[in-house]
């Protein structure tokens, strides 16, 4: 089997409500792969299903490999220190206990410390390390860096890449399309129910087109005018602004960002 994971045709309910309709996708091994979708999309359905914590009426889910979930969120006493909690899933997992993966963690900087005493961006290095304890094939990340700083960000980010070079496969669940743009070679985009976009970011980009934003300021003040054709659409304004003799101090442009086309392609805008 080429594929980390292979999902085809799920369909999921809650009640009479259909999430999700027949939702098919493959993840090629050793891939970061993010699943993104705006709230109600199906995007957190599908990934329980997946991990095996939540049952499907249609479809089939195969899955190649052992499996790492870091959640978002994690139900560990707030009294538990980080080794303890380390020492408890290493014995469920009945794994030997990895001190290099703790030390590239940075867990041995805040052993002496009781959980509730944690920072977010140390919560989450030790969520991550409780999810590699097993040496899983494939991890799944649920916003691994959501709450983060930029540094605690770009550690992470880190840590991610190099459990790419070892093999592993990713599947990612991220708000962040910064984050998302850096790290994932494919991307998919549900939205209701459905895969509305399946590819890498540059095709993303492709898609929906280069749409610029254009920011002058002038003597008079700031103007901003979206366009696809930055190159006639800077020259009109420019000869416009001679013709009325108004003096140009700053010129902006912006590429636009991943996360708007990603909003307009999940909300069915850009076919």
């Amino acid at each position: 089997m080429k594929h980390a994971i292979q999902v085809d045709g799920l369909v999921k309910s809650y009640g009479g409500h259909t999430v999700l309709k027949g939702l098919t996708f493959h993840i090629p091994k050793g891939e970061i792969f993010a699943l993104l979708g705006v709230n109600g999309a199906g995007k957190t359905t599908a990934l329980e299903c997946i991990e095996g914590l939540r049952k499907y009426e249609g479809g089939r889910i195969e899955v190649d490999g052992k499996m790492g979930i870091q959640l978002q969120s994690a139900s560990l006493p707030s009294y538990i220190r980080p080794m303890e909690a380390v020492r408890l899933f290493a014995g469920w997992n009945k794994a030997h206990i990895d001190g290099a993966m703790l030390e590239a963690l940075g867990i041995h900087d805040f052993t002496k410390r009781q959980y509730a005493e944690l920072s977010t961006g140390q919560k989450r290095r030790l969520h991550l390390a409780l999810a590699l304890i097993s040496n899983p094939d494939i991890v799944f990340l649920d916003e691994p860096t959501a709450g983060l700083d930029v540094e605690g960000r770009l550690s992470l980010h880190g840590q991610i890449r190099r459990l790419k070079a070892q093999g592993k496969t990713i599947l990612l669940a991220s708000h962040d399309m910064a984050e998302v743009e850096s790290l994932c070679d494919r991307i998919a985009i549900l939205n209701d129910g459905k895969i509305v976009f399946w590819g890498t970011v540059e095709e993303l980009g492709a898609k929906v087109g280069k749409r610029y934003t254009l920011q002058i300021r002038t003597e008079q003040g700031e103007e901003k005018v979206k366009s696809d054709d930055i190159g006639d659409t800077l020259l009109a304004l420019l000869e416009d602004y001679k013709a009325r003799g108004i003096t140009v101090l700053d010129i902006k442009i912006d590429r636009g960002s991943l996360e708007q086309h990603f909003i307009e392609i999940a909300r069915g805008n850009g076919d």
